[in-house]
């Protein structure tokens, strides 16, 4: 996991959502997750393919954060090429409502086709809200 932020260090209001986040804390921890949730177990190079734009290092570097938080396990084969699995630990099975929530508002509020991405605005969300009235 992420080293802790100072702020977690002591009681404070945000703590439970803080500490939530901090599982997320990493800019792929969150796509690796909804793909081992979406596909099951995967190795390296599969979840490599899912998630392109992301490079050997910071993957590795996110998957080691990820393992030594207890949300994902990893199974090294002794076999040559060297196989290594990684698939969801209870407590990793257990974030599938927060990952299915962002999903869901992502769907709602984020446009992503053609290359382009961008949040849809406020007026745009309230157009299809007034059609189905």
């Amino acid at each position: 996991m992420s080293r802790p932020r100072a702020k977690l260090t002591g009681n404070f209001p945000g703590c439970p959502v803080e500490v939530t986040l901090s599982f997320l804390d990493g800019k792929w921890k969150g796509v690796i997750l909804y793909h081992l949730m979406n596909e099951g177990t995967l190795r390296f190079n599969a979840l490599r393919r899912h998630i392109p734009s992301v490079t050997q290092r910071m993957l590795t570097k996110q998957l080691r954060e990820l393992e030594e938080a207890g949300v994902i396990s990893r199974k090294v084969f002794a076999v040559v090429p060297p196989r290594v699995d990684y698939a969801l630990t209870p407590l990793g099975h257990s974030m599938q409502p927060v990952i299915s929530a962002l999903k869901t508002w992502g769907d709602a509020h984020v446009v992503c086709k053609d290359g382009e991405k961008r949040v849809i605005s406020p007026d745009e969300f309230i157009e299809p809200l007034a059609a189905a009235e």
